[in-house]
Protein backbone atom coordinates (compact mmCIF):
# COMPACT_ATOMS: atom_id res chain seq x y z
CA UNK A 1 0.00 0.00 0.00
CA UNK A 2 1.51 2.95 -1.04
CA UNK A 3 0.35 6.78 0.65
CA UNK A 4 0.33 10.17 -0.70
CA UNK A 5 1.44 12.81 1.33
CA UNK A 6 -0.55 16.24 1.15
CA UNK A 7 1.45 19.14 0.66
CA UNK A 8 -0.50 22.45 0.76
CA UNK A 9 0.21 24.68 -1.96
CA UNK A 10 1.07 28.34 -0.76
CA UNK A 11 1.28 29.76 -4.08
CA UNK A 12 -2.03 29.23 -6.22
CA UNK A 13 -0.87 29.80 -9.78
CA UNK A 14 -2.39 28.88 -13.73
CA UNK A 15 -5.95 29.76 -12.40
CA UNK A 16 -8.62 31.86 -13.96
CA UNK A 17 -7.25 35.02 -13.42
CA UNK A 18 -4.39 36.41 -11.97
CA UNK A 19 -3.41 36.43 -8.45
CA UNK A 20 -1.03 38.00 -6.39
CA UNK A 21 0.34 36.43 -2.96
CA UNK A 22 2.73 37.88 -0.46
CA UNK A 23 5.99 35.54 -0.26
CA UNK A 24 5.34 32.84 2.92
CA UNK A 25 9.34 31.68 2.94
CA UNK A 26 12.22 33.48 3.72
CA UNK A 27 14.81 35.02 1.14
CA UNK A 28 18.06 34.11 3.04
CA UNK A 29 17.45 30.86 4.78
CA UNK A 30 20.78 30.42 6.58
CA UNK A 31 21.64 32.22 9.38
CA UNK A 32 23.66 35.69 9.52
CA UNK A 33 26.64 34.51 11.15
CA UNK A 34 26.69 31.38 9.37
CA UNK A 35 30.39 31.40 7.95
CA UNK A 36 30.29 31.33 3.84
CA UNK A 37 32.12 33.33 1.19
CA UNK A 38 28.96 36.10 1.26
CA UNK A 39 29.64 38.37 3.06
CA UNK A 40 26.52 39.82 5.73
CA UNK A 41 25.89 43.22 3.59
CA UNK A 42 25.74 41.09 0.60
CA UNK A 43 23.56 38.78 2.75
CA UNK A 44 21.34 41.96 3.37
CA UNK A 45 21.16 43.57 -0.10
CA UNK A 46 20.18 40.00 -1.44
CA UNK A 47 16.91 40.11 1.21
CA UNK A 48 16.01 43.36 0.16
CA UNK A 49 16.53 43.16 -3.79
CA UNK A 50 16.58 39.65 -4.74
CA UNK A 51 19.94 39.19 -6.43
CA UNK A 52 23.29 40.16 -6.02
CA UNK A 53 25.90 40.51 -8.60
CA UNK A 54 29.72 39.41 -8.08
CA UNK A 55 32.10 41.55 -10.23
CA UNK A 56 34.53 38.60 -10.48
CA UNK A 57 33.51 34.81 -9.87
CA UNK A 58 35.74 32.66 -11.60
CA UNK A 59 38.87 33.76 -13.50
CA UNK A 60 40.19 34.26 -16.90
CA UNK A 61 41.72 31.17 -17.60
CA UNK A 62 38.77 29.60 -16.41
CA UNK A 63 36.50 31.65 -18.39
CA UNK A 64 38.34 30.17 -21.46
CA UNK A 65 38.15 26.79 -20.19
CA UNK A 66 34.37 26.81 -19.67
CA UNK A 67 34.25 28.47 -23.46
CA UNK A 68 36.23 25.82 -24.81
CA UNK A 69 33.71 23.16 -23.28
CA UNK A 70 30.84 25.32 -24.25
CA UNK A 71 31.88 25.42 -27.86
CA UNK A 72 32.61 21.55 -27.94
CA UNK A 73 29.77 21.04 -26.61
CA UNK A 74 27.40 22.74 -29.20
CA UNK A 75 29.46 21.88 -31.77
CA UNK A 76 28.72 17.64 -31.15
CA UNK A 77 26.06 16.28 -33.14
CA UNK A 78 25.65 13.50 -30.51
CA UNK A 79 24.55 16.90 -28.32
CA UNK A 80 22.31 18.59 -30.65
CA UNK A 81 20.87 15.50 -31.36
CA UNK A 82 20.27 14.92 -27.47
CA UNK A 83 16.79 16.08 -26.46
CA UNK A 84 18.67 17.96 -23.90
CA UNK A 85 19.54 20.58 -26.72
CA UNK A 86 17.23 23.08 -27.12
CA UNK A 87 17.39 25.42 -30.86
CA UNK A 88 16.41 28.56 -31.87
CA UNK A 89 12.96 28.56 -33.99
CA UNK A 90 13.96 30.50 -36.80
CA UNK A 91 18.49 30.02 -37.31
CA UNK A 92 17.88 26.21 -35.77
CA UNK A 93 21.07 27.21 -33.52
CA UNK A 94 21.35 25.76 -30.23
CA UNK A 95 20.05 28.09 -27.84
CA UNK A 96 20.45 26.13 -24.57
CA UNK A 97 21.92 22.75 -23.70
CA UNK A 98 20.48 21.09 -20.22
CA UNK A 99 21.70 19.10 -17.24
CA UNK A 100 25.51 19.95 -18.46
CA UNK A 101 26.80 19.25 -15.20
CA UNK A 102 25.75 15.62 -15.99
CA UNK A 103 27.15 15.54 -19.58
CA UNK A 104 29.96 17.67 -18.65
CA UNK A 105 33.12 16.64 -15.77
CA UNK A 106 34.34 20.33 -16.58
CA UNK A 107 31.02 21.87 -15.68
CA UNK A 108 30.34 19.02 -12.86
CA UNK A 109 33.80 20.63 -11.70
CA UNK A 110 31.95 24.09 -11.84
CA UNK A 111 29.33 22.73 -9.87
CA UNK A 112 31.17 21.79 -7.43
CA UNK A 113 33.16 24.48 -6.60
CA UNK A 114 32.95 25.89 -3.19
CA UNK A 115 32.31 29.41 -4.73
CA UNK A 116 29.62 28.30 -6.06
CA UNK A 117 27.96 25.83 -4.06
CA UNK A 118 29.27 27.45 -0.94
CA UNK A 119 27.07 30.56 -1.92
CA UNK A 120 24.30 28.58 -1.84
CA UNK A 121 24.40 26.29 1.01
CA UNK A 122 24.65 29.68 2.97
CA UNK A 123 22.00 31.60 1.49
CA UNK A 124 19.36 28.53 1.35
CA UNK A 125 20.59 27.28 5.14
CA UNK A 126 21.31 23.53 4.54
CA UNK A 127 22.79 21.65 1.94
CA UNK A 128 22.12 21.62 -1.60
CA UNK A 129 21.18 19.60 -5.00
CA UNK A 130 21.35 20.97 -8.71
CA UNK A 131 17.31 21.02 -9.39
CA UNK A 132 18.50 22.53 -12.80
CA UNK A 133 21.92 23.20 -15.36
CA UNK A 134 22.38 24.51 -18.24
CA UNK A 135 24.54 26.32 -21.37
CA UNK A 136 22.69 29.65 -22.80
CA UNK A 137 24.00 30.29 -26.12
CA UNK A 138 23.12 33.86 -27.87
CA UNK A 139 25.06 34.18 -30.56
CA UNK A 140 25.08 37.81 -32.71
CA UNK A 141 22.74 38.68 -34.93
CA UNK A 142 19.10 37.41 -33.92
CA UNK A 143 19.19 35.32 -31.23
CA UNK A 144 16.09 35.49 -29.23
CA UNK A 145 15.24 36.80 -25.85
CA UNK A 146 13.38 35.26 -22.71
CA UNK A 147 10.05 36.95 -21.65
CA UNK A 148 9.60 38.28 -18.41
CA UNK A 149 8.58 35.52 -15.70
CA UNK A 150 9.29 34.36 -12.72
CA UNK A 151 11.03 30.70 -12.21
CA UNK A 152 9.22 29.73 -9.04
CA UNK A 153 6.36 30.25 -10.96
CA UNK A 154 7.33 27.17 -13.00
CA UNK A 155 9.45 24.95 -10.62
CA UNK A 156 6.05 25.33 -8.27
CA UNK A 157 3.86 24.87 -11.06
CA UNK A 158 5.14 21.89 -13.37
CA UNK A 159 8.31 20.68 -11.31
CA UNK A 160 6.19 20.69 -7.87
CA UNK A 161 8.51 22.45 -5.64
CA UNK A 162 6.78 23.19 -2.60
CA UNK A 163 8.50 26.64 -1.27
CA UNK A 164 10.92 29.55 -2.12
CA UNK A 165 13.88 27.86 -1.44
CA UNK A 166 15.79 27.78 -4.39
CA UNK A 167 18.92 30.24 -5.82
CA UNK A 168 20.38 30.42 -9.45
CA UNK A 169 23.55 31.33 -10.46
CA UNK A 170 24.59 33.15 -13.37
CA UNK A 171 28.21 33.13 -15.01
CA UNK A 172 28.97 35.24 -17.58
CA UNK A 173 31.42 33.60 -20.19
CA UNK A 174 31.39 36.21 -22.50
CA UNK A 175 31.47 40.37 -21.73
CA UNK A 176 27.40 41.39 -20.73
CA UNK A 177 27.11 44.61 -22.47
CA UNK A 178 23.99 46.79 -22.36
CA UNK A 179 23.12 45.86 -25.74
CA UNK A 180 23.45 42.56 -26.12
CA UNK A 181 20.60 40.68 -24.18
CA UNK A 182 21.48 41.27 -20.66
CA UNK A 183 19.60 39.83 -17.41
CA UNK A 184 17.23 42.08 -16.68
CA UNK A 185 15.37 42.04 -12.86
CA UNK A 186 13.14 43.99 -11.20
CA UNK A 187 14.40 44.83 -7.72
CA UNK A 188 12.12 43.73 -5.03
CA UNK A 189 9.58 41.68 -7.16
CA UNK A 190 10.63 38.45 -5.54
CA UNK A 191 8.92 39.44 -2.23
CA UNK A 192 5.53 39.07 -4.22
CA UNK A 193 4.56 35.45 -6.14
CA UNK A 194 1.96 36.54 -9.32
CA UNK A 195 0.30 33.09 -9.86
CA UNK A 196 -0.74 33.67 -13.73
CA UNK A 197 -3.70 33.16 -15.38
CA UNK A 198 -4.38 30.48 -17.20
CA UNK A 199 -4.07 26.96 -17.63
CA UNK A 200 -0.49 24.64 -18.69
CA UNK A 201 -0.96 22.17 -21.60
CA UNK A 202 0.28 19.11 -21.70
CA UNK A 203 3.42 18.70 -22.70
CA UNK A 204 4.56 22.82 -22.16
CA UNK A 205 8.33 22.30 -21.85
CA UNK A 206 8.38 21.61 -25.24
CA UNK A 207 7.08 25.09 -26.29
CA UNK A 208 8.35 27.39 -23.33
CA UNK A 209 11.83 26.47 -23.34
CA UNK A 210 11.60 27.84 -26.88
CA UNK A 211 9.68 30.46 -26.24
CA UNK A 212 7.54 31.33 -22.74
CA UNK A 213 4.06 31.48 -23.08
CA UNK A 214 2.12 29.46 -20.34
CA UNK A 215 3.47 31.01 -17.07
CA UNK A 216 3.66 34.52 -18.07
CA UNK A 217 2.46 37.92 -16.32
CA UNK A 218 0.27 40.07 -18.35
CA UNK A 219 1.11 43.29 -19.18
CA UNK A 220 -0.66 45.29 -17.11
CA UNK A 221 0.67 43.13 -14.00
CA UNK A 222 4.37 43.56 -15.40
CA UNK A 223 3.52 47.23 -16.36
CA UNK A 224 2.47 47.88 -12.38
CA UNK A 225 5.49 45.89 -11.05
CA UNK A 226 7.97 48.15 -13.08
CA UNK A 227 6.39 51.10 -12.22
CA UNK A 228 6.69 49.93 -8.41
CA UNK A 229 10.10 48.48 -8.42
CA UNK A 230 11.87 49.43 -11.88
CA UNK A 231 14.23 47.46 -13.68
CA UNK A 232 18.29 46.55 -13.16
CA UNK A 233 19.92 45.53 -16.10
CA UNK A 234 23.12 43.59 -15.53
CA UNK A 235 26.75 44.11 -17.40
CA UNK A 236 30.50 42.98 -16.55
CA UNK A 237 33.15 41.12 -18.19
CA UNK A 238 33.43 37.33 -18.45
CA UNK A 239 33.87 35.80 -15.17
CA UNK A 240 30.87 37.81 -13.90
CA UNK A 241 28.45 36.32 -11.61
CA UNK A 242 24.73 37.37 -10.81
CA UNK A 243 22.79 35.04 -7.93
CA UNK A 244 18.74 35.66 -8.30
CA UNK A 245 16.23 34.46 -5.86
CA UNK A 246 13.81 31.88 -7.62
CA UNK A 247 10.79 34.47 -7.65
CA UNK A 248 12.51 37.19 -9.17
CA UNK A 249 10.79 38.85 -11.71
CA UNK A 250 13.53 38.52 -14.36
CA UNK A 251 14.16 38.16 -18.58
CA UNK A 252 16.28 39.62 -21.42
CA UNK A 253 16.34 40.94 -24.90
CA UNK A 254 16.77 39.71 -28.04
CA UNK A 255 20.67 39.97 -28.70
CA UNK A 256 20.57 42.19 -32.50
CA UNK A 257 24.63 43.12 -32.10
CA UNK A 258 27.65 41.44 -33.18
CA UNK A 259 28.56 40.98 -29.27
CA UNK A 260 27.43 36.77 -28.33
CA UNK A 261 26.30 36.57 -24.85
CA UNK A 262 27.18 32.85 -23.27
CA UNK A 263 26.88 32.11 -20.15
CA UNK A 264 26.52 28.61 -17.41
CA UNK A 265 23.41 28.45 -15.36
CA UNK A 266 23.03 26.56 -12.24
CA UNK A 267 19.77 26.27 -10.02
CA UNK A 268 20.62 24.82 -6.50
CA UNK A 269 17.60 23.75 -4.56
CA UNK A 270 17.80 22.75 -0.86
CA UNK A 271 17.39 18.93 -0.33
CA UNK A 272 14.64 20.26 2.37
CA UNK A 273 12.04 21.34 -0.24
CA UNK A 274 12.48 18.53 -2.40
CA UNK A 275 10.16 18.60 -5.70
CA UNK A 276 6.54 17.23 -5.48
CA UNK A 277 4.09 16.14 -8.02
CA UNK A 278 3.02 19.62 -9.87
CA UNK A 279 0.76 21.65 -8.40
CA UNK A 280 -0.69 23.28 -11.67
CA UNK A 281 0.73 20.62 -14.60
CA UNK A 282 -0.99 17.82 -15.84
CA UNK A 283 2.42 15.72 -15.77
CA UNK A 284 5.64 16.52 -14.80
CA UNK A 285 8.75 17.92 -16.92
CA UNK A 286 11.56 15.41 -17.97
CA UNK A 287 14.34 14.91 -15.08
CA UNK A 288 16.77 16.98 -17.08
CA UNK A 289 15.17 20.12 -16.75
CA UNK A 290 13.40 19.52 -13.17
CA UNK A 291 15.57 16.87 -11.21
CA UNK A 292 14.01 14.03 -9.45
CA UNK A 293 17.58 12.97 -7.72
CA UNK A 294 18.21 15.02 -4.73
CA UNK A 295 21.64 14.09 -4.14
CA UNK A 296 23.53 16.49 -2.20
CA UNK A 297 26.33 18.26 -3.82
CA UNK A 298 29.38 17.65 -2.49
Amino acid sequence: MTTTTHVTDLYPTRGATEVATPRQDPVVWGSPDTPGPVTASDLQSLERDGFLAVDQLIGPDEVAEYRRELERLTSDPAIRADERSIVEPQSKEIRSVFEVHRISEVFARLVRDERVVGRARQILGSDVYVHQSRINVKPGFGASGFYWHSDFETWHAEDGLPNMRTISVSIALTENFDTNGGLMIMPGSHKTFLGCAGATPKDNYKKSLQMQDAGTPSDEALTKMASEYGIRLFTGKAGSATWFDCNAMHGSGDNITPFPRSNVFIVFNSVENTAVEPFAAPIRRPDFIGARDFTPVK
